[in-house]
């Protein structure tokens, strides 16, 4: 009895610590074979992969956001003026995800979500547009209880020839919602009152960035005092100050690769878990991924600039242990694996991939 209560303990000993987690990936269904949101079963010791299940039939869900309580993910449906925002119940056990409703997303593709317990906001990119959307009890979504429309213009006749909100981001005390607009060079911050019906968001100020820059995507470093903003038109990174909630730009940075100079065309930036190094992804002609050496006053230097691997390096996510990087690549079709090293924050190739149809946007969650 001893040794079969022994071998009992021995087993669930191992289960549990076999670091599976759920890795959830968004695509773009119009370019090649896909099903849509894809679950893969992932260990992040082993770096062995297993899709658990995906969804059928919908539409561009390029972006996605998981609820609190992992039970509900809610993606956009980049589609011109037919996009919509879509609600599923999550089982993150199976991986399985249910259809629950879609609403119109109240502005052409939308590029970017977010939630919280009361909401779910999204950005719409060609509509210019910040759409808020109510919770059932369910999760479903209800019809939209606020729109805002941004309007104006910059430098660049192509890109910026009207708004163009490209996200959607809460500060960390849940206080506002930064919004930032690659067409208008600028970032929104809107106050933020979850409860406020037609009045969620009502606007506090706005910062110009260098005309011609185009703000993409932003991220707060953990402590909360600066922020970092990813200019896709210029490749630039922007580092602002953020003390008593008053923004200052304190240090600019080129993401240029030094054999691209032709075209880059920055897309994402995130954080390791400890704050101590920030990542950033250029596209266009450099398909690169830069590491960046995060210090005490929030500026930052280039530690590291290698090949992604693939073309088109939109989002990417570390694992939950902070070992490993994965690129999401929208035109080779594929996730390539990167071994990160905690001390130094730089990243060496594992030839670990995953084949994917357009893959856009990469989560981890708990697999129960």
């Amino acid at each position: 009895m001893r040794i079969t209560g022994l071998l009992l303990l021995l087993f669930s000993m191992t289960a549990f610590s076999q670091d599976n987690y759920n890795l959830i990936v968004g695509t773009y269904t119009n370019a090649c074979e896909s099903k849509g949101l894809y679950v893969y079963d992932f260990n992040v010791n082993t770096l062995s992969f297993k899709e658990k299940n995906s969804t059928e039939g919908v539409v561009n869900p390029s972006y996605f956001t998981v609820n609190k309580s992992n039970n509900v993910i809610y993606s956009v449906n980049e589609d011109g003026t037919k996009s919509d925002v879509t609600s599923f119940k999550y089982n993150p056990a199976t991986g399985k995800l249910q259809y629950l409703n879609k609403k119109d997303s109240e502005g052409a593709d939308p590029c970017y979500i977010i939630n919280d317990d009361k909401n779910v906001i999204v950005a719409n990119y060609s509509g210019g547009s910040i759409a808020v959307f109510g919770k059932k009890n369910d999760g479903a979504l209800t019809d939209a209880k606020q729109v805002i429309r941004h309007t104006g213009s910059s430098i660049n006749k192509d890109r910026q020839e009207k708004a163009h909100v490209h996200m959607v981001y809460f500060s960390p005390d849940k206080k506002y919602i930064f919004s930032n607009d690659l067409g208008e060079d600028k970032i929104y911050i809107y106050s933020y009152n979850p409860d406020g019906g037609a009045n969620t968001l009502t606007f506090k100020e706005s910062i110009y960035v260098k005309p011609g820059s185009g703000p993409r995507h932003l991220v707060f470093n953990p402590n909360g005092i600066f922020f970092y903003v990813i200019n896709e038109l210029s490749a630039t990174i922007g580092v602002y100050s953020y003390s008593y909630e008053k923004p200052q730009l304190i240090q600019e940075l080129s993401l240029y690769a030094k054999d691209c100079t032709d075209f880059n065309s920055a897309a994402h930036i995130s954080f390791s878990k400890d704050g101590k190094y920030l990542y950033a992804t250029n596209r266009g002609d450099a398909n690169t991924i830069t590491v960046f050496k995060v210090h005490s006053n929030g500026m930052i230097n280039q530690v590291q600039q290698i090949t992604t691997g693939g073309e088109g390096p939109r989002n990417f996510v570390i694992d939950p242990t902070d070992n490993y990087l994965l690129v999401a690549h929208q035109y080779t079709h594929n996730i390539i694996i990167f071994k990160r090293d905690k001390i130094t924050g730089m990243l060496t190739e594992t030839g670990k991939k995953i084949d994917v149809c357009s893959p856009v946007c990469l989560k981890f969650t708990a697999n129960k």
